[in-house]
């Protein structure tokens, strides 16, 4: 098992980053929010996740060991291949996705591509029992229709699934209503 890489970051995809490594350039697949945070020419550390198939060895790294062991986690999971899982953790952190579990809201996982209701409700019942230190984490709110419109806005005009999630978790609590308002006030998060 390749437990980490350290090296320096000589190409980035969307969804993976080369990482050579005594000489050696490796492309390991990353969240996307962290493959956000990698510049090439920079140096990186990355927790990595082999994954070994009969016709390829496949690489997966994050930022702490913490995700990488939630990858793992997930990859448990009936129906949740390596790909969906780096898709969970590229739109949920794990502090996310213990809440979403201590409070039993499987519709925290469907917001993410390619994961259904009953994929998210799969996700949910592994994963109950294996996640700890929830100890103070607050419901995540669940997403209406106004929301689900606003993000889809915001991925239309080019903003990551991870950008536009941030910007509607930063709206106010006593924001209004009217889909248009709450759609500028997200949009004046990208401009703060």
């Amino acid at each position: 098992m390749i437990a980490s890489l350290h090296g320096q970051i000589t190409d980035l995809g969307d969804d993976y980053a080369v990482l050579e490594v005594g000489g050696v350039g490796l492309q390991v697949f990353v969240p996307a929010g962290h493959r956000d945070e990698l510049s090439v020419g920079k140096g990186a550390r990355l927790y990595t996740h082999l994954i070994v198939r009969e016709t390829e060895l496949t690489l997966y790294g994050f930022p702490s060991k913490e995700e990488r062991q939630f990858f793992g986690l997930l990859l448990g999971v009936k129906g949740v291949g390596p790909k969906l899982a780096l898709a969970v953790l590229s739109i949920l952190n794990p502090n996310a996705i213990r809440r979403a579990v201590f409070n039993e809201q499987a519709d925290v996982f469907g917001r993410v591509s390619g994961v259904g209701k009953k994929t998210a409700q799969q996700i949910l019942l592994h994963l109950e029992g294996k996640i700890t230190d929830v100890e103070g984490l607050e419901p995540v709110a669940a997403m209406d229709d106004a929301d689900t419109e606003i993000l889809e806005a915001l991925t239309a005009l080019g903003y990551s699934v991870v950008e536009a999630q941030a910007a509607l978790q930063n709206l106010p609590k006593d924001a209004p209503d009217d889909v248009e308002e709450r759609l500028r006030m997200a949009l004046a998060y990208f401009s703060s």
